[in-house]
């Protein structure tokens, strides 16, 4: 099919290779999000006379049969098309005809590209929020170890009596907020921006409070250049939570790649998660923790690019938010790949107690023998002080029962992994309900879809 925008010349190869791009690449992920709204659209556009019924159904069949080609691979989308957009239309056409050609009628390419990747980052929130849910989980099914000592480390020396429990605890905790902060930007993200066409709207009756139903959306992106403006806003939003949870996963490769160390032997991860080098036989590397810290920063630049392609844009549309699109992808796409081998990781760490122990030095103990003093009567300052010029007199002490001393809200023996498991149940039926609520959304629209990312 021609381009959306054909006049009566030919692109100069150079700049339509220039200004497509990867444009047509990245489209792959989006199809299904467009049928999505095209069904919506179509049934919008019947709605308002625009499309007789019978128009309307010959085109929601051919949505249906887009949909399940794009299941089997066999859609293809060129650099001639430009995008899915295009080549979906050109399906339509050739299938319905006139009614293919009214397809378009009322929308820009603008708000259908705002409407395709609103429904794909919804989707994304909450792929990304049951995969990060499931790590979160892993990490309280290690603090099953909640009686294993271990060194607590500042500035990375030995510093005070942790276990096992309360560092797995740690990062578990921080990705069931990571995860709420996520499924926060999901209710700012479910709200509709069709009918805004290129910032303005148009003349045509549309019932944008119809299709954002039809679509599932909470509600209507109000203002028709808002709704414009607020692109590339809101993936960098998306990517931004993506990078935290990113971050928070980064840490926790950092301290496993130190703990599994032969010189610390805390814990150890079995080999099929081990690469090899190519000219020490006896080594297994924990290579995909490195690339944990590696893709983490990957992810950090998808936010940046998309921030610095939409800063200081004039209001209206640009053609500058067509480069917002690779990034969101491969950020989610790569947030997700991390977070599942993360969690993989997780699941198949060796915990080795003896070594924990051994490793709870009479050093490690300072603090509380401080505290002791305190109890005693002592003031802090001079019981610090105290044990501070007098460090070789400092004793270790069992560390199991040093762990059941700390009894405040959070320490090592008030760990509350009860609560942190009814977060994570809360959570997850937040996540479960909505997606089932969109399986239903998807479907009606489009039969055979009850997903949009594959």
């Amino acid at each position: 099919m021609a381009k959306l925008w054909q006049k009566n010349y030919t692109l100069d190869s150079m700049m339509e290779h220039f200004t497509v791009r990867n444009d047509y690449i990245n489209d792959e992920e989006l199809v299904l999000s467009d049928l999505i709204g095209s069904s919506a659209h179509a049934r919008g556009l019947e709605r308002i006379g625009i499309l007789s019924s019978s128009e309307c159904r010959v085109l929601l069949d051919g949505l249906k049969e887009i949909a399940e080609l794009r299941k089997r691979d066999a859609f293809p989308i060129t650099i001639s098309d430009e995008d899915c957009h295009t080549a979906i239309e050109g399906y339509l056409t050739e299938k319905a005809g006139e009614a293919g050609k009214k397809i378009h009628t009322g929308r820009s390419r603008n708000d259908q590209v705002q409407t395709a990747l609103r429904i794909y980052m919804r989707e994304a929130s909450l792929k990304l929020s049951e995969a990060t849910l499931g790590s979160a989980a892993s990490l309280i099914e290690l603090a099953k170890n909640r009686d294993v000592p271990m060194p607590g480390r500042t500035h990375m020396q030995i510093a005070m009596p942790s276990s096992v429990a309360l560092w797995s605890l740690s990062f578990a905790e921080e990705l069931l907020e990571e995860t709420g902060m996520l499924l926060s930007l999901y209710d700012v993200l479910n709200q509709s921006p069709l009918g805004a066409a290129a910032s303005y709207g148009v003349t045509l009756p549309l019932d944008r409070e119809y299709t954002a139903n039809l679509m599932g959306f909470a509600k209507v992106q109000n203002n028709v250049l808002y709704a414009n403006n607020s692109r590339g806003k809101f993936e960098a939003f998306f990517l931004d939570h993506a990078e935290y949870i990113a971050l928070t996963l980064s840490k926790l490769a950092q301290d496993l790649m130190l703990f599994t160390l032969p010189e610390f032997g805390y814990f150890s991860l079995p080999r099929e998660l081990c690469t090899g080098s190519s000219i020490m036989p006896q080594k297994k590397n924990p290579d995909g923790l490195e690339l944990a810290r590696s893709r983490t920063a990957l992810i950090g630049s998808c936010s940046m690019r998309v921030k610095a392609i939409i800063k200081a844009l004039p209001s209206g549309y640009n053609r500058d938010f067509q480069d917002t699109k690779e990034p969101l992808i491969e950020g989610y796409r790569t947030t997700e790949e991390l977070v599942l081998i993360m969690t993989e990781m997780v699941d198949n760490l060796t915990v080795h107690p003896e070594a924990l122990k051994k490793a709870c030095v009479p050093e490690l103990y300072a603090t509380d023998r401080v505290m002791e003093k305190v109890l005693s009567g002592g003031n802090f300052r001079d019981s610090y002080r105290s044990v501070g010029l007098d460090l070789e007199s400092v004793e270790a002490e069992d560390p199991v029962e040093s762990l059941k001393k700390r009894a405040s809200v959070g320490t090592t023996g008030n760990l509350g992994i009860e609560k942190d498991r009814s977060w994570l149940s809360a959570l997850r039926k937040r996540v479960s309900d909505e997606s089932s609520r969109l399986q239903g959304v998807y479907s009606a629209l489009v039969p055979g879809i009850t997903e949009v990312i594959l």
